[in-house]
């Protein structure tokens, strides 16, 4: 085994098709890989599109209790205390233009939306596909969106994939919002600007490490920013092509231990 200290202080890992497996579980193995990177010195961070209401059980039931990046870079979470450190709302007069404008060009538009802080609601209208088995509440008014804080919206057509949704999104309101493709059907309107790397960078300012001390893993085009600011970036060979193209490599699947693969090879361990 190698004497060499493991590279990097700080391990960001992505959650869905990333750190968790299809069943929403994390593996034996790269539970010990995580373990051993902290014990050799490291800090792990979760960064996750999801919001903290969508967040919480997992991190809870992975005994996780260190600080987390959820909704793209929105939220900073301290795990162990269940409270936010920090968090960036949505413009909802700018949103609610956006999503006009991007209306006009496309035809009508399914929608959801994720309501700001730790007890935040996802809200979903008429016609909007919820991804896996999580909890939502039904609107049939989609007005009712407008009521309260937001984090971001989700936005699904009938007709267009996910991809050519953000292309003619970007193109028709990329100036007001930003726009990011999650996953699979997931489409998302942010506050411009912000991104995962927001949120990890606040979150390692917060622990004392640079972007030149970490190593990110991550599986779809959200996670770009996310590579760009750390000094390692990893895909998951279940990654969207877009993140694999700005990769630093690209390890096994999610179903095949990608980030203990990487994690032990660095630890001397593979």
């Amino acid at each position: 085994m190698s004497t060499a200290p493991f590279p990097y202080k700080l391990v960001a890992t992505d959650l869905d098709g990333t750190l968790l497996r299809g069943d929403d579980t994390v593996s034996e193995r790269t539970r010990e890989a995580l373990l051993a990177a902290t014990a050799a010195g490291a800090a792990h961070i979760i960064v996750t599109g999801r919001a903290v209401p969508w967040t919480r059980h997992i991190l809870d039931d992975l005994g996780y209790k260190g600080i987390a990046v959820c909704g793209q870079g929105a939220q900073v979470y301290d795990a162990g205390a269940h409270r936010l450190l920090t968090s960036v709302t949505l413009d909802r007069k700018l949103a609610a233009l956006a999503l006009e404008k991007l209306e006009a060009e496309v035809g009508p538009l399914a929608i959801a939306a994720s309501r700001d802080g730790v007890e935040g609601e996802v809200l979903f209208g008429p016609g909007y596909q919820v991804q896996g088995d999580l909890p939502a509440l039904y609107l049939e008014d989609t007005s009712q969106v407008w009521s309260a804080p937001l984090n971001k919206l989700y936005i699904q057509h009938p007709e267009l994939d996910e991809d050519a949704l953000v292309q003619v999104a970007r193109e028709t309101v990329g100036s007001l919002v930003g726009i990011v493709m999650a996953g699979p059907g997931v489409v998302e309107i942010l506050p411009l600007g912000l991104s995962k790397a927001t949120g990890l960078s606040l979150a390692a300012r917060r622990l004392g490490v640079k972007a030149a001390d970490t190593i990110a893993f991550g599986d779809m085009p959200n996670d770009i920013p996310m590579f760009g600011w750390a000094a390692h970036g990893v895909a998951m060979a279940n990654a969207h092509v877009e993140l694999k193209a700005v990769a630093d490599e690209v390890t096994t699947s999610n179903e095949e231990d990608g980030i203990a693969v990487v994690l032990e090879r660095l630890l001397g361990a593979a």
